[in-house]
């Protein structure tokens, strides 16, 4: 194999993951602008080599309303939870127990588009985000602003950042209140509803969650694919705090 950076179309995903899991981490340096401690890095391992994101536990900041050293969990349940959708917007994200700075998520690094996110999308670029409205309202994210809804060079729609998912405390908080009160469309429906069954049916789907979240947190998410199936309908934003800070 060329040592050229691997990515989701020249390698399969199971090999990106174990290139992910397995490689050998070589810091490039630390992204700007974010809350918590997050690197860019390099990953390889037989010849193969891809980019990727580091965020360790030990450089996550405390907060009130999530459990201490569990951010980097979250990433990598959402990803599973992209994934096991057949959605596939997450980028391929695992856990390692070891790295330059102590265990954290490893995701692949997507080469966005500059300056291609929420508020400057199309609307022929918008007809995706239904189903990133009703991904979010499934893993009850606290934290989805518009600068993480990226495009890479061939056009594909990619999420990332979801440290804060998952709570089993109502805490959404998103740009995408586009649908509010609209039926949610019946494939979609379809998507969450096999989901569902596999959370109780797939003993393997359910353990990697139960590896990754806490019992109540699991139970959640059942508990809001239970509701978004019942109510069909996507919520309007309510009186409290729906909105995140920044907005980009």
């Amino acid at each position: 194999m060329s040592d050229e950076p691997q990515g989701p179309r020249s390698i399969s995903v199971d090999a990106l993951l174990m290139l992910l899991q397995e490689g050998e981490l070589e810091i490039q340096g630390l992204l700007p602008r974010g809350s918590n401690y997050t690197f860019l890095a390099f990953v390889s391992r037989g010849g193969r080599r891809a980019p990727a994101v580091y965020k360790p536990t030990r450089g996550e900041q405390p907060l009130w309303d999530f459990p201490e050293e569990t951010l980097a969990h979250r990433e990598v349940a959402a990803y599973l939870t992209s994934a096991a959708l057949g959605w596939d917007f997450v980028p391929p994200t695992v856990y390692r127990s070891e790295g330059p700075h102590g265990p954290g998520s490893v995701q692949y690094f997507i080469q966005a588009v500059e300056d291609c996110h929420y508020f400057t999308f199309t609307n022929e670029e918008k007809a995706d985000l239904p189903r990133v409205a009703l991904f979010d309202l499934l893993v009850n994210n606290a934290d989805r602003k518009g600068g993480h809804m990226l495009k890479d060079q061939a056009g594909k729609l990619w999420l990332i950042d979801h440290g804060l998912c998952f709570n089993s405390q109502p805490k959404l908080r998103t740009v995408v209140w586009d649908f509010g009160g609209q039926h949610i469309p019946a494939d979609l429906l379809a998507d969450v509803a096999d989901f569902r069954r596999r959370l109780d049916d797939d003993a393997a789907l359910r353990e990697a969650f139960v590896s990754l979240l806490a019992p109540s947190e699991v139970a959640a998410l059942s508990r809001r694919a239970d509701r978004l199936l019942a109510g069909k309908t996507f919520p309007e934003p309510g009186p409290g705090r729906n909105f995140p800070w920044p907005a980009l």
